[in-house]
């Protein structure tokens, strides 16, 4: 499932819509018809952790206020729109058991709170599957075979055509309609308004800390690849418990997570893939073999998690 950093840069891809209105739509989804978006003015574009929200009106009534202008959209403005970076999520390793990757991050959307207002509305929720992505002006082809050894092209789950002749076409994801985003920016990572001290409360927990990292209502857009790589860069065992870690070790872990969230964004926005440490690695960069196992609570969704056993020792 695309994390915060791929997530913002689909929010990137879809701003030089905002303001134009659809001419014409597509796509396969059934859990919303398609066709009510015919005619409509995409309003707004905003993310949230790892769901996009596209608003829409009707085209003659007022456009009212836009996503406000970033400074990674001014650094991005012309690379960002750009037909060759609409891409799918570019990680520089094998990928292991996508299906039950796949079923884990469906579960894990599951447990997550519902949208405070859920319901009929002008705003269009979008949450991402393991291989979720859009494309500017442009559609996915099979770069392989599949197993049946058919070169068969993704089917979009939704194709947006605007007045302006240009497209978004957003694949592998469910979309629903509500009145409005579930907007909690001091929970989301790569937001100028995360809250470090109700994080590092949430990481002090008597639990075991991949847990804790993985819980969207402090930790919004962190997932997968970020917990493994975090904890790498961080020496810190996957199962350590919070409660026995110094304040100085969950400062530096918190630290980890802003910064590696923000390199992979600005390395995203400029077309270079990520290279992980430790996810989905048999040896750490020091060249000591590494441990994988499936880790989660009894009660709750569980991950893939790769770990260094001497460079992240176990804590008693």
């Amino acid at each position: 499932m695309p994390e915060g950093p791929s997530v913002r840069k689909f929010q990137l891809l879809t701003s030089p819509f905002v303001g134009q209105v659809v001419a014409k739509v597509g796509g396969s989804s059934r859990k919303i018809n398609v066709n009510d978006l015919n005619a409509l003015r995409l309003q707004d574009s905003q993310v949230h952790g790892k769901n996009l929200y596209l608003a829409f009106v009707v085209a003659d009534g007022p456009l009212g206020p836009t996503a406000e202008e970033t400074v990674l959209q001014k650094e991005v403005a012309s690379g960002a729109s750009s037909p060759a970076q609409g891409g799918q999520e570019q990680v520089c390793a094998p990928q292991t058991h996508p299906q039950e990757e796949e079923l884990q991050e469906l579960q894990h959307s599951r447990s997550e709170p519902p949208d405070a207002a859920e319901g009929p509305g002008n705003w269009l929720r979008f949450h991402f599957g393991l291989f979720g992505s859009i494309r500017a002006n442009e559609f996915s082809r099979a770069n392989k075979a599949n197993k049946r050894g058919d070169w068969k092209d993704p089917i979009p789950r939704l194709v947006l055509h605007f007045e302006s002749g240009g497209f978004l076409v957003f694949y592998n994801c469910r979309m629903q309609w509500c009145s409005s985003p579930r907007a909690d920016p001091a929970s989301d990572i790569l937001s100028v308004e995360f809250h470090r001290g109700q994080a590092l409360d949430a990481l002090r927990a008597p639990d075991p800390i991949c847990y804790a990292l993985l819980d969207q209502r402090y930790f919004s857009g962190l997932g997968n690849i970020i917990k493994n790589e975090i904890l790498y860069l961080a020496k810190i065992h996957p199962l350590t418990q919070g409660s026995v870690l110094a304040p100085s070790d969950l400062e530096r872990l918190l630290d980890c997570a802003i910064q590696f969230s923000s390199a992979w964004l600005h390395n995203k926005l400029r077309g270079k893939g990520l290279h992980p440490q430790i996810y989905q690695k048999e040896q750490c960069p020091l060249g000591h073999a590494v441990m994988k196992g499936t880790l989660g609570p009894s009660d709750g969704f569980k991950r893939l998690t790769w770990w260094c056993p001497q460079c992240q020792p176990a804590v008693l």
